[in-house]
């Protein structure tokens, strides 16, 4: 997934992308209604390109979730982050199995999902050109191996 741009300020809600920049401030321009602000060195800004989850051994990038996200779900939305916690984390588990379950909190996981449906909904979702190889790779890979089982089952 290309995130590149994308970023979250912290206090403010949803996500934004980088417009320009002037001597003290950078202005962003809001994803889900379009207004543009300058956001200040005081904000906390946080790129998503730069965010990943706590695993068992060690860190998975946001990228690399959501490329799993939208490889699941088929380029469609992912359950709301309204939903109960327990089901948000049990989705979670099935994307990332190995994710560290005392570091990554509820807040946390509700964020993801959030952000992935804004990224959905505004067509920013980009799958990069090696990302691309990857799925067709993990295609024909499944093809292959079913190809292979049916073939078994016959003898």
């Amino acid at each position: 997934m290309d995130l590149t741009d994308i970023i979250s300020i912290s206090g403010k809600s949803g996500l934004h992308t980088i417009v320009g920049q002037s001597k003290n401030n950078v202005i962003v321009e809001s994803l889900i209604d379009g207004k543009r602000f300058p956001t200040f060195s005081t904000n906390r800004i946080s790129a998503l390109k730069d965010i990943s989850i706590y695993t068992i051994e060690g860190e998975t990038l946001l990228s690399d979730v959501y490329r799993k996200i939208h490889e699941k779900e088929k380029g469609g939305k992912c359950i709301k982050h309204s939903e109960d916690a327990s089901k948000l984390r049990a989705y979670l588990e099935e994307i990332v199995p190995d994710f560290d379950k005392e570091q990554v909190y509820n807040s946390d996981i509700k964020k993801l999902f959030q952000w992935y449906n804004i990224l959905h909904d505004t067509k920013k979702l980009k799958l990069k050109k090696s990302d691309k190889k990857e799925v067709k790779k993990e295609v024909k890979k499944d093809v292959k191996e079913d190809n292979t089982k049916d073939e078994a089952k016959e003898k």
